[in-house]
């Protein structure tokens, strides 16, 4: 119970990742203030409320990413901050309303408050490995991008990967304005985040698994790193509770080409209806290496990516999102 007397907050707590973050803090022995866009809506708030510890130690928020000054009551009296909201999905028509905006200048937002409260020991940013290895440096097998590396926002501009610029510019925005104020904080940079959902709805990794099980014909030409969302909620605690974190951490357990999660998906759900071939004819974009030295640092030992796959299937299934599939195991 190592948080026990300490009050922190989340921000965005409904989230995938967030709602595993308010679970282990509740276990731990924290008092959470949790930040919602909406605390009336049960599809936001019903899952972190029956959490065990929840009753005696949680306390809703409503806070907006683009309002300013609107997390100030949620970060008042915290000594950590947990800033895991912003925006991840594929399908968008204005990336600068719905992506860019509430990605930098929510963080700024986020970071503003922080900055006026004096109680405040450590910021943990959610960042992304979108924010790390898009840069147009080739990934190849050999090749091991790790903490030192930085997407570049031009060249994912041209391409087009909205997510990615977000990421990159909110992070780039928050160490610019971290040193500036002089606070301490660290980033979490993880991959493709699955496992368990604790939350209703389905989530935008999450759903990349759901969508292989649901009679897809192909699966994409695209390798990426991959990540149990419970080893990324146990990042961000050990990021705020261990003194001489610093800087950025690289979240993959493994980097794997859709062509291998469907061939885990093959041995794990051998009746399932999978896809049986790549979407285009061009060779497989290679996969890479990401340093796993500096999480070691956090005492992060990965769960496999076969578990975290297994595992996402079975909470999908559990929520309805897919059919019941016969399991191997």
């Amino acid at each position: 119970m190592s948080g026990a007397g300490k009050t922190v907050c989340v921000t965005g707590a409904s989230g995938y990742i967030a709602s595993w973050l308010v679970k282990f803090l509740l276990q731990r022995g924290y008092t959470v203030k949790a930040s919602v866009r909406d605390p009336n809506n049960p599809k936001k708030r019903d899952h972190l409320l029956k959490l065990d510890g929840a009753k005696e130690r949680l306390h809703l928020f409503k806070a907006e990413l683009l309002e300013d000054g609107s997390f100030d009551a949620a970060i008042d009296g915290c000594e950590g901050v947990f800033h895991t909201a912003s925006p991840f999905y594929h399908a968008v028509t204005d990336p600068q309303a719905e992506l860019i905006d509430p990605a930098v200048k929510g963080t700024l937002n986020v970071l503003g408050s922080c900055a006026k409260t004096s109680s405040v020991k450590r910021v943990v940013l959610t960042s992304s490995i979108a924010a790390v290895a898009y840069n147009g440096k080739p990934r190849t097998p050999e090749v091991v991008v790790d903490e030192s590396w930085f997407s570049d926002p031009d060249f994912c501009k041209e391409a087009k990967m909205w997510y990615v610029v977000s990421k990159t510019l909110a992070e780039d925005a928050a160490w610019k304005f971290a040193k500036e104020k002089g606070f301490d904080m660290v980033t979490i940079n993880p991959a493709m985040v699955i496992g368990p959902l604790l939350q209703p709805v389905l989530n935008t990794s999450a759903e990349a698994i759901a969508n292989l099980l649901k009679g897809s014909q192909t699966y994409a030409n695209a390798s990426f790193g991959w990540v149990n969302v419970k080893d990324v909620a146990y990042a961000h605690i050990q990021a705020f509770e261990i003194p001489s974190a610093t800087g950025r951490y690289c979240l993959v357990e493994r980097v794997a080409h859709y062509s291998q999660v469907v061939e885990i998906l093959r041995k794990l759900y051998p009746s399932s209806q999978l896809p049986d071939k790549c979407a285009d004819d061009k060779p497989f974009v290679p996969i890479y290496q990401v340093s796993k030295e500096k999480a070691k640092s956090l005492g992060i030992d990965y769960i496999p990516i076969e578990q975290s796959i297994q595992e996402t299937v079975e909470s999908l299934k559990e929520k309805n999102f897919i059919g019941a599939t016969s399991s191997n195991m």
